[in-house]
């Protein structure tokens, strides 16, 4: 991704929409066959001397138009004819996005690879499901899994719509009238670069797409940040349900050789809020004074690179986090059965209700039992209700067994693993 984003590539797409906007001209009639084969041969680029220019005339797009014509000679005199900067350096920047989407949705395939595979090995792993951080009901580490493929998946379909409305070019000239310039020229030269040609430019394409980019970039990230929090979470000495790999090696911290941490998850959280900071410049930029200003041009400059290099970065990491990440079934089930079962508490409202008890008084049996086995070290709600008479005149054994079982907590799950493909 790294190489979308040097100068040397910048200058590459720059070249590109030059003598794609001359083959176009030429096809027209409007550049003799043979300058188009000088400027086929000789057009290239020092990114050296653009500097030197650059530093003279202060002016990045004449300064590369110079080193160019330089090597050219004569047949330069084709090159740039009747377009803007902007139609170069839009429709340049158009070809990188392009490709840096392109690197994207590899990297999302990937990680979608890896979020299924591991969630099909633990589609029937039991663990708590929980809200507010307090435990709630079980679920499986699979079903959990489940939830992160989907969005990953829907990040992939954004990516590709993304792509579709990012990759637009425009050889419209000096307000985008095409008052020096053909509609045809414009076509011809989005067909040859893969692009298509923006609907109304006006002298730059206008933001709202390049917004659109860094949300969307951000949203992904957002995306990360929320699986990279969950296994920090589950990480917690105290949880300790799932593990970032630790390898040989490896040390945690210099004053405690007992650590081991969650560096790479919080590595994720971390870089998500950089790319969550920029959307607030991206939204800005769409404001454009009038026709065009070039106060967007100094923060893409950062803004477009950083954001899409740093998602690669995300993207790649959280794969191998999740290839290596160490599942622990036996905490999970320990975890699940704290306090004697307390997350079976549904299961138990239901069937007193069933028996013929009003919800309100069901409820409050519960409840009772729930709360003197909650935060007590030997506090079990399974044994409170074996031992409460009011239960056990509504509840045979064995149908208080039966609440305790996880089977009905993945008996419907089915349907997902459909949706889903696993």
């Amino acid at each position: 991704m790294g190489l979308v984003w040097t100068d040397q590539a910048k200058y590459q797409s720059w070249l590109d929409v030059e003598i794609a906007a001359c083959e176009a001209n030429c096809k027209l009639g409007r550049i003799p066959k043979s300058a188009m084969n000088e400027i086929r041969q000789k057009a290239s680029f020092d990114e050296n001397r653009i500097l030197e220019i650059e530093a003279e005339v202060r002016h990045d797009v004449i300064a590369f138009l110079t080193n160019v014509n330089e090597n050219v000679g004569d047949a330069g005199r084709f090159i740039h004819v009747g377009m803007t900067s902007s139609d170069v350096l839009d429709t340049g920047l158009a070809l990188q996005l392009k490709t840096s989407l392109q690197l994207l949705q590899n990297e999302l395939k990937e990680l979608s690879e890896a979020i299924k595979r591991l969630a099909t090995t633990h589609k029937n792993t039991v663990m708590i499901g929980r809200s507010h951080a307090i435990h709630g009901e079980p679920i499986t580490f699979g079903f959990k899994l489940a939830g992160w493929l989907a969005e990953t998946n829907r990040n992939s379909e954004r990516l590709k719509r993304l792509e579709s409305d990012i990759s637009v070019g425009q050889v419209s000239g000096a307000m985008g009238t095409y008052a020096n310039t053909d509609p045809e020229v414009e076509r011809l030269t989005c067909e040859i670069l893969g692009l298509s040609p923006d609907t109304a430019s006006t002298q730059v394409i206008s933001r709202d797409r390049h917004a659109d980019y860094v949300q969307t970039l951000a949203l992904i990230a957002a995306s990360l940040d929320r699986f990279a929090t969950e296994i920090r979470n589950l990480q917690r000495t105290d949880v300790l349900e799932v593990e970032e790999s630790f390898h040989k090696g490896q040390k945690g911290s210099s004053a405690m050789p007992h650590k081991r941490n969650p560096i790479r998850s919080e590595r994720v959280s971390g870089l998500s809020r950089v790319l969550r900071g920029y959307v607030i410049a991206a939204l800005e930029n769409v404001a454009l004074w009038h026709e065009r200003d070039i106060s967007h041009s100094s923060n893409e400059r950062m803004m477009l690179p950083d954001c899409s290099i740093t998602l690669h970065f995300m993207l790649r990491e959280m794969t191998q986090i999740i290839q290596g990440l160490g599942v622990y079934p036996d905490n999970m089930k320990r975890n699940m059965n704290i306090y004697g079962g307390v997350v079976f508490s549904q299961r138990v409202l239901l069937a007193l209700v069933e028996s013929g008890l009003t919800r309100e008084d069901a409820y409050k049996l519960v409840q009772r039992n729930a709360h003197s086995a909650w935060n007590q070290e030997s506090g079990n709600f399974r044994a409170n209700l074996e031992a409460d008479s009011e239960v056990s005149k509504h509840l045979q054994a064995s149908e208080l067994e039966e609440c305790f079982n996880t089977d009905i907590h993945q008996k419907n799950l089915a349907v997902i693993w459909e949706r889903l493909g696993l």
